[in-house]
C-alpha cells in the first residue's frame, strides 16, 4: 500500500511558502535541498527545503486534491493550517532526518 504526502515547505526567513505532493516524503525533501540555490524551479529559487507541515493520504487523488486545495489558499489561512499542526512554527526536518542538513549531498 502506498503512503502519499502533502507538505509546505519555506525558507530560511519563513518568506515564502511552498505546497507540493510526494510518494517519498523524506526523498522529496533531500531533492529540494541538493536543488537549492539553482533557478530552475521555485524552490531552488527561493532555498525553500524547510519543512513545516505535512499530511498524509493513501489516495493520489485525495492528496492531489488537498494539494490543489491549498494551493488556492491565501498565505494567511496557509500559515493557520500550519499553525494548527506546527504551533512553534520549527523546521520539522530533523524528524524525518537523523542529522540536518545532510551531509552526503
Amino acid at each position: 500500500m502506498h503512503q502519499y504526502h502533502i507538505y509546505i515547505l519555506t525558507n530560511q526567513n519563513k518568506t515564502v511558502l511552498y505546497t507540493g505532493v510526494t510518494n517519498n516524503l523524506k526523498e522529496r525533501i533531500l531533492q529540494h535541498y541538493q536543488n537549492r540555490q539553482t533557478t530552475n524551479s521555485f524552490t531552488g529559487k527561493y532555498s525553500a527545503y524547510y519543512l513545516l507541515f505535512y499530511e498524509p493520504y493513501q489516495n493520489i487523488n485525495n492528496a492531489i486534491a488537498r494539494e490543489k486545495e491549498i494551493k488556492g489558499w491565501t498565505r494567511q489561512k496557509k500559515w493557520q493550517l500550519i499553525n494548527s499542526f506546527n504551533p512553534k512554527g520549527k523546521f520539522l526536518n530533523e524528524e524525518l532526518f537523523d542529522e540536518w542538513p545532510p551531509h552526503a549531498t
